[in-house]
């Protein structure tokens, strides 16, 4: 199949050159990329029931003879409606077409065909519009859908995927050994592609999806096994002494336990026969800055440097200040590196770090810039792992000689999930809040509720505490910048007249946000109206309310993390979720909201509500993206996967055998696709 995977589409039969740009559209450019394309659902056709017994108003297979041919009826100009009787023998119903004259010819008088579609009418008629049909005698069982978009259908592609189907050889060369499909119970590859295209029962659906997400987990598996095993070579900057409590007596507070750990599992790395290669994730306030500050003090005693990268300017100067303070009495000196300084200040900042003047480095991707080089860089961290790639990580390391990694995410992660995202990475979890944390209260209301609300901020703003609103979701053909500043609007003129108001958007450039945030962290600004652009990271102790309306419109971990921009100070603080929803799943997430604050228990509810497609709100940047494999669905063939990728990578390192060749292939198509190159 490798040749496949390479031939254009264009190849096939009925596709020309329009075509093709439709089918590169779907991620579809190659004959082997269509057959590893998947249908998003299935229909099954297999059990089709009586008219009578079909539920109104709800979609049924229904096997029927037509009595007449359809008829035309021309209702005004433009449309024309084609009607027919049909019946299964014991009652008739009547099917409408609009403006299709093919089904005169395609729907014949006396034939029998199954037909799928919404049943309605009452309790003398039945009645169809414009139901899918095809020819009972040899329909599919089962009907596959696959991900269309406009100009390209299902059919289309499903014709496709046959003519493809066609150029294959009999006998197909599977990626997966013998031993190890029959050790999982797995089919070979031709039978697993059949059936998920078309399968032939559900049963043998089910066959076939199961092989091809062992092997979709598997190739993930391996890649990030082997990227972590390359970052297994011979620790040269290794530590030789433990000062973390040299530092831990700085601290204005004691550490929690689970952070002496935290810091503990790390210098153990540091210490060791490789260069440290670690994920800390931990929720909202659970200090994951006291420990990484705890490990910049250790390496920078041991004569080294540390370097911390975070996504956003204002985080980067957070860091900067909490870090400043907490080192500088050990004779630590800090530099900061963001994009708004002027010239003078980064070649100060640059020429300190080379010369090791500075021993800290607190910036954003302004450190990854040609002119930065360090002296002596023994420690790379970066902040809020979800924003950056693979490839980033990779650049910053990269100004050292095998530095110690270290990746912080407050977004908490099932265990599951955290170790496919993170399959590079060894696992700390910080699962303990310092002591003194206020505990949020969160509260669901209606709409109608609203202005009780804004009456309750208000109370809070009046004793100089400030809030946060997160604005409705963008309409269609709506911009965040306009919703925004029409709800920011209503609010000034309205229930917040006299109140100082800022605002935040993703359209705003990086330099007007910060502004923003500086003057909100100040207490200049009252209350501040975003987007979730305000989500990650931001500290600012004296904020106590934060509003989230359309709250059912987002995902838990998100509005979580939401959540998280308040109780950071001494003051009891509130959160207030606004939504109408009816919807069960949208009520089953406000109800979690409300019930717990523990950031794990949300991370795994949102993962069984919304599975792992949504989990980060956008794509996990840097990640290949899976095909079939669903996490939440999937748990036991993940591990299986995980433990099969461990002992193959331990036999055959290189996967260079011939029976791994294939898999080595698909290792390397899979990254080259995610955009990480690191396979060749």
């Amino acid at each position: 199949m490798a040749s496949l995977f390479h031939m254009d589409i264009q190849t096939l039969k009925g596709v020309g050159e329009k075509r093709a740009a439709l089918f590169r559209k779907i991620g579809a450019p190659t004959v082997g990329a269509l057959l590893r394309l998947y249908p998003r659902v299935y229909e099954d056709w297999s059990q089709p029931v009586p008219i009578d017994q079909a539920i109104l108003g709800e979609v049924a297979v229904i096997q029927a003879t037509v009595l007449a041919r359809p008829r035309e009826q021309r209702i005004r100009k433009g449309m024309t409606l084609y009607k027919t009787e049909v019946t299964d023998g014991k009652r008739d119903m009547t099917l409408t077409y609009f403006n299709n004259p093919y089904v005169q010819t395609m729907l014949r008088e006396g034939e029998t065909y199954l037909f799928r579609g919404k049943v309605q009418g009452n309790f003398t008629r039945r009645e169809m519009t414009a139901p899918e049909f095809a020819p009972a005698q040899g329909a599919a069982p089962v009907v596959p859908v696959f991900p269309q978009t406009e100009g390209l259908t299902s059919r289309q592609i499903g014709n496709a995927v046959k003519a493809a189907f066609a150029l294959l050889p009999e006998i197909l060369r599977d990626p997966l050994p013998p031993e190890m499909r029959q050790k999982y119970a797995l089919c070979e590859l031709r039978f697993a592609l059949e059936n998920i295209h078309f399968p032939g029962s559900m049963e043998l659906l089910d066959i076939a999806r199961r092989r091809l997400v062992f092997e979709e987990l598997l190739v993930l598996q391996l890649g990030l096994l082997s990227l972590k095993s390359r970052a297994r070579v011979e620790n040269k900057l290794r530590l030789t002494r433990d000062d973390s409590e040299g530092f831990f007596r700085l601290l204005p507070f004691t550490p929690t336990g689970a952070q002496r750990r935290a810091v503990r599992e790390c210098l153990r790395d540091m210490m060791g026969d490789s260069p440290m290669n670690r994920l800390i994730q931990g929720d909202v306030g659970s200090g994951k800055t006291a420990v990484a500050a705890a490990l910049c003090y250790c390496v920078i005693q041991d004569g080294m440097q540390a370097a911390l990268m975070a996504p956003t300017e204002v985080l980067a100067r957070q860091h900067h200040k909490t870090l400043s303070a907490l080192l500088e009495p050990a004779g630590i000196r800090t530099a900061l590196l963001v994009g708004s300084m002027t010239p003078k200040q980064k070649r100060e900042a640059v020429e300190g770090l080379a010369s090791g003047e500075f021993q800290l480095a607190v910036g954003t991707h302004a450190l990854l810039t040609d002119g930065v080089a360090f002296r002596k860089l023994g420690l790379v961290i970066t902040d809020e792992q979800h924003r950056f790639g693979v490839a980033q990580r990779a650049a910053l390391a990269q100004k050292g000689e095998n530095p110690h990694l270290l990746v912080m995410s407050a977004t908490p992660i099932p265990r599951t999930l955290a170790l496919m995202i993170f399959g590079d990475l060894d696992i700390s979890v910080l699962d303990e809040l310092p002591p003194g944390r206020q505990k949020i209260e969160t509260f669901a209301i209606t709409s109608d509720k609203r202005q009780r609300a804004f009456g309750y901020i208000r109370k809070h703003l009046d004793r100089g505490l400030q809030g946060y609103i997160i604005c409705p979701l963008v309409e269609e053909g709506q911009s965040d910048m306009a919703s925004v500043a029409q709800y920011r609007a209503m609010l000034e003129k309205g229930p917040f007249a006299g109140y100082r108001i800022g605002s935040l958007h993703g359209r705003m450039k990086p330099r007007e946000k910060d502004a923003v945030m500086a003057a909100f962290s100040a207490g200049e600004l009252d209350l501040l109206v975003s987007t979730t652009v305000v989500e990650v990271g931001v500290d600012v102790p004296n904020a106590v309310m934060i509003l989230i309306e359309n709250a059912e419109r987002y995902g838990l971990s998100q509005l979580h993390q939401l959540r998280g921009r308040v109780g950071r100070g001494q003051e009891k603080s509130t959160c207030i979720l606004v939504s109408d929803a009816q919807n069960e799943e949208a009520l089953a997430r406000l109800r979690v909201m409300c019930q717990t604050t523990d950031g794990f228990r949300i991370a795994d509810e949102d993962l069984k509500l919304r599975g792992p497609g949504d989990f980060f709100g956008s794509r996990q940047h840097g990640l290949p993206q899976l095909s079939i494999a669903d996490m939440a669905q999937d748990v036991a063939l993940l591990h299986d996967a995980q433990e099969e990728a461990r002992e193959l990578l331990r036999r055959d390192p290189e996967l260079a055998a011939q029976d791994h060749r294939g898999l080595r292939g698909e290792v390397r198509q899979l990254f080259e696709k995610a955009g990480e190159g690191a396979f060749t």
